[in-house]
Order: structure tokens, then sequence, then C-alpha cells
């Protein structure tokens, strides 16, 4: 019996890790599901040339593309639309997704997050900034977390966390490090467990 692929769209800026992270996962565990879509902002990055490489259509958009947000907007929901996207994945995307685009994938578009969420969240609040400020703030644990994506940064309800000790002697960087480690687990387990949901 032949079952019937969630197809799923990756919005990625930079080496792609978690992208490659997940391709792999959904092999390694035959998950149902297949990454046929790579979208970025950036014409050339990691993650572009990783989806070339495996026979992943890429597409690059951008909103100076377009004459105003409102059509940029239309357009990406239409290319996701045309792609017969299921579910969408934020991977390193380094902007906003609009909200039409949000609107068009309810529950069924996830972020992961590198912190314990709700703290260290928010707009400006990404990369190196999130390990510096848990640094700062004296936090024993860390973590990551994949969360559905809303109209307000990093405000979706939670899907799965889970912690990393903060060591003594980390710096941002080794901190960073051991994050992103969690993250390339975290993040399948995250996709597995709505992959079960939307077929329960």
């Amino acid at each position: 019996m032949t079952i019937n692929k969630t197809r799923i769209a990756l919005f990625c800026s930079g080496s792609g890790s978690n992208f490659k992270a997940l391709f792999k996962a959904i092999k390694n565990k035959q998950l149902p599901a297949e990454i046929v879509l790579c979208l970025s902002n950036r014409a050339q990055c990691g993650a572009m040339e990783f989806a070339q490489q495996n026979g992943i259509t890429t597409l690059h958009i951008t909103e100076k593309q377009f004459a105003s947000f409102d059509e940029f907007s239309e357009a990406m929901v239409e290319r996701l639309k045309e792609h017969q996207i299921d579910i969408t994945l934020l991977a390193g995307y380094m902007r906003k997704v609009p909200d039409a685009v949000v609107a068009a994938y309810p529950e069924k578009m996830l972020n992961i997050h590198p912190s314990l969420l709700p703290k260290f969240g928010g707009e400006g609040m990404y990369g190196i900034h999130v390990h510096t400020a848990v640094l700062e703030a004296g936090e024993t644990e860390t973590g990551a977390t994949v969360h559905f994506v809303n109209e307000e940064y990093d405000k979706g309800e939670i899907l799965l966390q889970r912690t990393v000790p903060v060591l003594p002697d980390d710096t941002p960087e080794t901190l960073a490090a051991r994050v992103l480690e969690c993250e390339h687990r975290l993040y399948p387990d995250a996709l597995e467990k709505l992959l079960t949901l939307q077929r329960s």
C-alpha cells in the first residue's frame, strides 16, 4: 500500500545544518514525508547548494523582487501552493514570514529556536545573541525549542523542547555549538511528532 508522503518546504538563509539533519532523518527513520522545496531570501547559501545537490527544487524569493510587500506575500503563498506544500519548516530563515503565508499554514508551520522559549525569544534574539544573553543572565541550563509559527516572533505554541546544560567555562560559541547539536536531534523528532498528530 502506498502512503501519500507529506510534502515539505524548508525556509532557509544559511548553511543548512538543520536542513541536512532533517533530510537525513527523513531517510533514516523512513518518515512519510519528503522535502520538495527549499525557499531562501539568499540566492546562494549552503542550504540552497545542498538542495540543488540532492535534486530538491530551490526558490530564491525576496521582497525586492516585487512592487509591494503584499505582492511578495501573495507570490510566496502561490509558489507554496504550486508545489502542493503540506508543511513548512523554518530552518535558519533570517526574515519574518509574511502574515499571509502564516495564515495559509495554520498549525502546519514550524520554527526552531536556540533557547527554552519563552525565555530569550522575540525580535533580535537569534544566533549568537541568544547564547550571549543566556550567559549574561547566569542561566544554568538552556536548550532548543520547536514551536508553531504565528504572527509574533517566537510566540507560537511549543511542540517540543530539549534542555542543554550551561557549563561554567562556556563561551557563547561553545554553548551555541552544543545547542546546535541538540537542534539536529530535536527538529527531526518534532517533525515526526507533527506527522503523527496530523495522521491520527
